[in-house]
């Protein structure tokens, strides 16, 4: 069945069943009954992570407000992305966007990371989680991705599992063939890291690349900021080993 692009979609954190009657939150309501100017009968796609998408049925409810009522089952769950996306906080807006766009790609799990060059160090995470659901809302994805808090670069990586490969694009590595660079590797749970806009430190990038399971990787003659290398690397890594190329 082809995906329904023309219906408003919401993420509550309401189980929903056949039946189930959901009561939208004051800004959800005045965004359906305001801004996309739906009326009684109309339809909603609604998801919450963990039961699916379902197509819901809007009906007034008191005077401003309303409530949805799940009919038909759209879409069956799916498994959250195993692809984790480690990175030093930016700030706000240009934040705002590095985790929309890490959503849109297929990213699983946010790790911020405090580097010796950070800028940021202290992140509102509820800020975060609203640009997520808000990415998910937009793109069809029916999981919302895992938000870490914040954690220094080094204490995550004595404490990283080795099974996991990690990423690591690498300003100071030669350019050239990151394609052929990661079509080397083999199959596997997956991170990527990409550092602040100062770069990394002699000792940090020393550090990494004395990991077993850390792989180098360039993105080229131009020095990229970090939202536009989030996006670059993450397309890379998504085409060669992710689920652009099942």
């Amino acid at each position: 069945m082809p995906y329904d692009f023309r219906s408003p979609r919401l993420f509550v954190r309401a189980g929903l069943s056949e039946g189930a009657e959901v009561s939208p939150d004051q800004g959800q309501a005045n965004y359906l009954l305001n801004v996309m100017r739906l009326r009684a009968g109309d339809c909603v796609l609604v998801f919450n992570g963990l039961d699916g998408e379902w197509r819901a049925r809007v009906e007034p409810f008191g005077k401003k407000g309303c409530r949805l009522v799940a009919e038909e089952k759209a879409r069956e769950q799916t498994a959250p992305s195993d692809l984790h996306y480690l990175f030093a906080p930016l700030k706000h807006a240009r934040l705002d966007y590095m985790v929309q766009k890490a959503v849109e790609m297929g990213v699983g799990r946010l790790r911020p990371v405090l580097t010796q060059f950070t800028q940021v160090a202290r992140l509102n995470l509820e800020r975060m989680e609203a640009n997520a659901i808000e990415a998910a809302e937009q793109c069809g994805i029916l999981a919302i991705p895992q938000i870490d808090a914040p954690r220094k670069l080094a204490d995550m990586l004595d404490g990283w599992d080795g099974a996991r490969r990690l990423i690591f694009c690498d300003e100071a590595a030669p350019p050239g063939g990151p394609v052929a660079a990661l079509t080397r590797l083999t199959s596997g749970p997956t991170a990527l890291l990409i550092g602040p806009e100062g770069g990394f430190s002699d000792e940090e990038r020393a550090d990494l690349l004395a990991r077993p399971y850390v792989t180098p990787l360039s993105l080229g003659p131009r020095i990229l900021r970090a939202d536009t290398a989030a996006v670059a690397a993450l397309a890379l890594v998504q085409a060669v080993l992710g689920d652009f190329n099942p």
